[in-house]
């Protein structure tokens, strides 16, 4: 097999993977307050200091575009979930800051949805697999060169 196969042959796997678990982890999402994308930002923004970022810097961290999150910021601040002020330094900027109400709707979501996870990625996978699966993906998200550690 020459190594362009094997290299598709990989991605196919991966995508795969990634479609059926998402697949199954939306539909098993635990809440109907809010979605598994606005869940998405939620979890962005409580790794943030304060949980406040700029719009423009959570679009690094979720897959989808600009206009999106900010529909998506939008419904949640119609929501009290999170709050949006004007940047202070660049007034073309967009602050948002998840309020008390979202984190603890956030952090109730997130025990049921980590229960979810483990079930259906560490129900397949041994610790060792786990283990290498994170050291893999981080190697592929970094593009860290075949033959060396991440």
């Amino acid at each position: 097999m020459s190594e362009t196969s094997m290299a598709v042959g990989a991605w196919e796997a991966l995508f795969r993977a990634q479609v059926s678990v998402m697949r199954e982890l939306t539909e098993c999402f635990p809440t109907h307050e809010i979605s598994f994308n606005e869940y998405d930002v939620l979890f962005n923004l409580s790794n943030q200091p304060d949980r406040r970022a700029r719009i423009r810097d959570l679009t690094r961290h979720l897959l989808l575009t600009q206009p999106s999150i900010s529909r998506l910021v939008d419904r949640l601040a119609s929501k009290g979930i999170v709050e949006k002020a004007s940047d202070p330094g660049d007034g073309r900027g967009i602050i948002v800051t998840m309020t008390d109400e979202g984190y603890d709707l956030y952090r109730r979501t997130a025990v049921s949805h980590a229960e979810a996870i483990r079930r259906r990625v560490g129900g397949a996978l041994d610790d060792d697999e786990l283990a290498s699966l994170a050291d893999l993906c981080t190697k592929l998200r970094l593009g860290t060169p075949a033959g060396t550690n991440a």
